[in-house]
């Protein structure tokens, strides 16, 4: 029976493992009919289904309540979060990271903070929504009616309305489906199960798969949201919610890249006439340095850093520029990585610089970028060390579902005032000095949301991001002089994440235009709409994600097969 993401409400979220999948076949001939087009989506769904169960992604569902503004339309009123691993061999199995209390089997509690009453949320609920039916998706079940054709970013699609059969049952999907013309595979569905009742709900959604090998699409965004859920009399549900999933590949990517490299021997050389030796202040940082790549490459190869990337470059040039206006130098250099999650957090691991993901997302300029890898470096030159246990090996063996628990690098809050002293002191004298009002509304911003969305700021391995009070003296700029000022972006603003092998790119996107009040939206969730590309293509010049085709086969444009 499908799972319900309930309003004693219920997700589950969850993860698969790392098996290299076969592409799915080539059809042997094109197909020439509407039925025969309907036959191989079928087939490949249900194909795609067991591809999905030799994975076990990690997992990340995030909810914002909602409540009414005059000015802004919806604001959040508390929030949930969830990261987890799926065990999809297991059907819709999860193992929480962020909760390590309850066995994988975590029940958000109330839902917000703004709400009163008891609803929960399940996280399988929300993962479910990756399957588009694995209980009958087939003629016997559904009917399929032809829409139109439609570019997704570059990936030309068929759609089809698709309507569950008198009697076919409960908890059936009723939507649409996106098809791509070559191989027939679903790559988006939108839409929701029916059968809810009074105390569980099949919430609407919007699922996207993504290409990541030949023939290979995998589920990677859900978009989930409800505003007009009423239950226990007087009370009414407005939700949005983002589930992400990643690291598909993980730790494989990295294994066949070092196998497929030609080792070239050296001459050995006489080095006695050299210095070889070791101080007793180098060789402690030498093992300082063991312990903090221990702990990266421990990370990465779980999913939760990403592997270096051109979001990394970008952070370095800013700590470059932050250690040259200063006349910083400190050894080992500094060196900067980014944290998989949405969750706004930034620490240090010795002289390695995480910031994590939904923190580059949401953060508006250079300059509050700065803002933030100064407050880092504040710690880094103050020498605020980390725990040199982790240069044993042994102390990184431990489950994914402890690593929260086992791992730390929150700082006490001594440390963090002088961090944030330090900070004001490197920027006053970096090429950011005059930006710094800037820094000041994100910050400000930040928090005059932070009893809303206390879940998205709590950090899971470091601090909250650092509020700098000097900053707030700063003068910000007059946002009704600049209307198009924005504080703070939406999750998912900056960085883009490949399910497959974890690697970040910046979005590149075209300037808006205009940004009207309610558009600003910092710190929410908003619908994910991803430029879908084939695995292998290079991206062509940018157009809308979602456009209609001029083409249509009803139209006489050829058999529904034809590229």
């Amino acid at each position: 029976m499908r799972r319900v993401a309930t309003i004693i409400l219920v997700l589950i979220l969850g993860g698969l493992g790392t098996l290299a999948a076969a592409a799915a076949p080539k059809p042997a001939d094109q197909a020439r009919t509407m039925d025969d087009v309907i036959d191989r989506v079928i087939t490949n769904e249900n194909r795609s289904i067991q591809s999905i169960r030799q994975y076990s992604p990690l997992v990340e569902t995030y909810i914002q309540n909602l409540k009414p503004d005059k000015d802004l339309g919806f604001v959040p009123a508390g929030d949930k979060y969830f990261l987890g691993r799926a065990d999809f061999s297991k059907g819709v199995a999860l193992v929480s990271l962020t909760d390590v209390n309850t066995k994988g089997k975590k029940i958000f509690g109330a839902i917000g903070n703004f709400f009163s009453f008891s609803a929960e949320f399940v996280p399988g609920g929300f993962l479910q929504m990756v399957f588009l039916d694995t209980n009958g998706f087939d003629k016997q079940h559904y009917k399929f009616d032809y829409v139109r054709r439609e570019f997704l970013g570059e990936v030309r699609c068929l759609v089809f309305d698709v309507t569950p059969l008198e009697k076919s049952g409960k908890g059936r999907f009723l939507g649409r489906i996106w098809v791509e013309d070559q191989d027939y595979n679903i790559v988006r569905f939108n839409g929701g199960y029916g059968g809810s009742g009074h105390s569980s709900w099949y919430f609407h959604f919007d699922s996207w798969r993504t290409n990541v090998q030949p023939g290979l699409w995998l589920p990677s965004f859900v978009y989930s949201q409800e505003s007009d859920i009423h239950y226990a009399i007087t009370k009414k549900l407005d939700f949005r919610a983002q589930t992400r999933l990643w690291g598909y590949n993980l730790g494989h990517a990295s294994q066949e890249q070092e196998l497929s490299k030609i080792l070239v021997e050296t001459p050995v050389q006489d080095e006695t006439k050299t210095a070889n030796d070791l101080t007793p202040i180098q060789a402690q940082r030498s093992w300082d340095r063991q312990a903090e790549d221990n702990v990266i490459d421990r990370f990465e190869r779980i999913g939760l850093i990403a592997p270096k990337g051109e979001v990394d470059k970008v952070l370095d040039t800013v700590v470059n520029n932050l250690e040259v206006t200063n006349n910083i130098d400190v050894d080992p250099e500094v060196r900067c990585r980014v944290l998989t999650t949405s969750t706004l957090e930034s620490f240090t691991i010795g002289h390695t610089i995480v910031l994590s993901r939904g923190l580059v997302d949401v953060l508006p300029d250079e300059a509050s970028l700065a803002t933030m890898l100064a407050h880092e470096l504040g710690h880094v030159v103050l020498g605020h060390r980390m725990d040199p246990a982790y240069g044993f090996f042994d102390n990184l063996l431990v489950e994914d579902k402890d690593t929260f628990r086992h791992f730390g690098f929150a700082r006490t809050p001594e440390e963090e005032n002088a961090a944030n002293a330090k900070a004001m002191q490197i920027l006053n004298n970096s090429p950011y000095k005059n930006q710094l009002g800037n820094a000041g509304l994100f910050l400000t911003a930040l928090e005059s949301r932070q009893k809303q969305i206390p879940n998205l700021i709590s950090g899971h391995l470091g601090n909250r991001v650092p509020v700098i009070g000097d900053l707030k003296s700063t003068a910000p700029v007059d946002q009704k002089q600049n209307p198009q000022m924005i504080a703070a972006l939406p999750l998912g603003g900056r960085v883009k994440l490949d399910p497959w092998n974890d690697k970040l790119e910046l979005i590149k996107s075209k300037p808006v235009g205009t940004v009207a009040e309610r558009e600003k939206m910092p710190f929410e969730v908003t619908p994910f709409m991803p430029y879908l590309m084939r695995y292998g293509a290079e991206a062509a010049k940018p157009i809308a994600a979602s456009t209609a085709a001029q083409s249509d086969p009803k139209a006489g444009d050829g058999a529904p097969g034809k590229p």
